[in-house]
């Protein structure tokens, strides 16, 4: 089934740096719309990102995005659920501080939608094993790794978007 999915940046990125997902996803049959977010604390985002969604059929759609787009994404889910939300490069802690880790995904229990995760396996915003720990607080994950790529997915967009695509046509 074709998805609309909705796809917001990292805090230092524009939705340019998301043009390759937009039409990547695109010739995989899905509907993309990029959403711009403001910088600054994520519960600051969270209306903006809401907004983009307002004619939007939420149990049609697919939210998520890269890093903070992904965590903005995430905090909507937990109260507005779209279809299925995609977190690519979650950041679950800043760089060497990850016992933020659990602040950063306290939401997520109130995540009842699909959810789809894709981490590099050396970002230094994601320790892989507490990574692992942290998505069995979600109720209908799914967590894929790519070894040797940190914060970012550019390396592996091809079989990045495969998943995501496929994650998309399997939602009821």
């Amino acid at each position: 089934m074709q998805r609309r999915i909705f796809l917001a940046p990292g805090a230092s990125g524009t939705i340019e740096r998301l043009r390759g997902h937009e039409r990547g996803l695109a010739d995989r049959g899905h509907e993309v719309t990029l959403v711009s977010l403001p910088r600054g604390r994520a519960e600051r985002a969270v209306p903006v990102y809401e907004a983009a969604l307002e004619h939007a059929d939420r149990a049609e759609v697919v939210i998520g995005g890269h890093s903070f787009g992904g965590r903005v994404a995430s905090m909507l889910a937990a109260h507005q659920p779209p279809a299925g939300l995609v977190l690519l490069s979650y950041p679950l802690h800043a760089p060497g501080r990850q016992p933020s880790w659990r602040e950063r995904t306290a939401h997520w229990p109130r995540i009842g939608c699909p959810v789809l995760l894709l981490s590099g396996e050396s970002d230094p915003f994601a320790d892989v094993d507490l990574l692992r720990g942290a998505v069995a607080q979600l109720a209908g994950a799914t967590l894929v790794t790519y070894p040797r790529i940190g914060h970012g997915l550019d390396s592996v967009l091809d079989a990045a978007l495969d998943r995501i695509a496929e994650f998309c046509d399997q939602i009821a």
